[in-house]
């Protein structure tokens, strides 16, 4: 007999408060009937794709049910309503039983997350480079050339010619594959067949701004993904088996918002549009993990943008490290030590700093002697005291701002 799909209706009266912003434990998420639901955030560093006030079809409690993360939003009742309670156990169910719903909720988060990869590079990186500049290509090729790694260079080459056969630096393109060819080992230049493919360390999955129209869930081996902003890397993620990415591009017809590198020999499971639509009728499972994975982003984003709001580098670095070790869910106990998958400038690109200001600023921190660097990895020997000082600058800077009057909204 099939699993029954258990949903409760609830109901609120206009102005009650259905869910607070930094609440833990979410169980449900809502999809309202009727009525309408004002979406609040207390960082209001950016505002919400797709606007604040819902109806009935939307959704809202998603990203935290799913993240097992705490609220990121408030929602209150701005009229009567009444709401389908779905509870997180149930929801690859109701990718079974109802399709529509869940591929709705896939490609918001989809979009929501384009938004605000954009808004946290602007206030991060300080740069946005256009969707579709397919010279950008060519100067990814031209970045990795300069750092001898002609495999790289090469895959961001060959995908320049492919897609902007007309461009400008077409010549110097085909001269610098020329010369490196004899070095250059490449992988997977053109879409393979099959359902698996495997990447040897340090060739490209895929490159930002080119097109897109396959995911990938990583089976074994890791993925770094990067963007090249002002000639420089920015290392954004280093995903690990079970992970998946390049969702965005397959699911909006959009180019690539980041490039994605083998870290490491790696193994991937390739979906394709064909694939996908397949596989949200007959592989549930793994619809909800990719929808728990996008839920985890945009929590990550979100946790992000808040960290622009904070004013003291030292503060920004302390609060960078605390979001990943949250992101993470290490255990906050006492004398635990944990080791990052990041040095101190992949840090300070990542909290958005001048990397000279941010250096300074972390050379403070490591007078704490709770912070140490080894083989170019930040090493923290008690991430209590982390989370501690982490949390002592943020009570700083609310102080100094209600002193200074400055009406502020944060995730703190």
């Amino acid at each position: 007999m099939a699993e029954p799909l258990q949903l409760s209706l609830v109901n609120f009266r206009k102005g009650a408060y259905i869910i607070v912003e930094g609440k833990q434990d979410a169980d449900y998420f809502y999809i309202i009937r009727s009525g309408q639901v004002r979406l609040a955030r207390e960082t209001s560093v950016v505002d919400d794709e797709g606007g604040d006030i819902l109806g009935p079809g939307d959704f809202f409690g998603v990203v935290a049910t799913m993240s097992r993360h705490s609220h990121i939003e408030t929602a209150q009742a701005l009229t009567d309503v009444s709401l389908i309670a779905v509870h997180r156990d149930n929801y690859h169910l109701l990718i079974e039983r109802n399709t529509p719903v869940a591929l709705k909720i896939i490609e918001k988060f989809s979009r929501q997350m384009r938004h605000l990869d954009r808004k946290l590079s602007q206030l991060t990186l300080k740069h946005t480079i256009e969707e579709y500049d397919l010279e950008h290509l060519f100067r990814v090729g031209e970045y990795y050339v300069r750092q001898n790694q002609y495999s790289i260079a090469y895959y961001a080459y060959y995908q320049y010619l492919k897609y902007a056969p007309q461009g400008r630096n077409v010549e110097q393109a085909k001269a610098r594959m020329e010369k490196i060819k004899p070095y250059a080992r490449p992988v997977f230049l053109e879409p393979a067949e099959g359902l698996t493919r495997t990447y040897p360390k340090d060739t490209m999955i895929f490159c930002e701004n080119m097109p897109g129209e396959e995911l990938f869930v990583i089976q074994k081996g890791s993925v770094r993904i990067t963007k090249i902003v002002n000639d420089r890397e920015v290392l954004l993620a280093v995903l690990k088996p079970g992970d998946i990415f390049g969702e965005m591009a397959l699911l909006e017809n959009k180019p690539r918002s980041a490039s994605a590198i083998a870290h490491e020999d790696c193994t991937l499971l390739v979906v394709n549009k064909a694939n996908f639509e397949r596989m949200v009728s007959t592989q549930p499972q793994l619809i909800a993990k990719l929808t728990t994975l996008l839920a985890e982003r945009i929590w990550f984003l979100y946790k992000q943008l808040a960290n622009t709001l904070l004013t003291n580098p030292v503060a920004r670095l302390y609060d960078g490290m605390l979001i990943h070790l949250e992101k993470l869910r290490v255990s906050i106990r006492d004398g635990t030590a944990y080791t990052f998958d990041f040095g101190p400038r992949e840090l300070v690109n990542m909290v958005g700093l001048p990397q000279e200001k941010g250096l300074r600023a972390f050379q403070e921190i490591l007078s704490s002697k709770i912070i140490r660097v080894l083989d170019d990895r930040i090493v923290v020997s008690d991430v209590a005291e982390l989370e501690k000082q982490a949390k002592s600058y943020r009570k700083i800077e609310r102080i100094e701002r209600a002193r200074k009057g400055i009406k502020t909204q944060d995730a703190f």
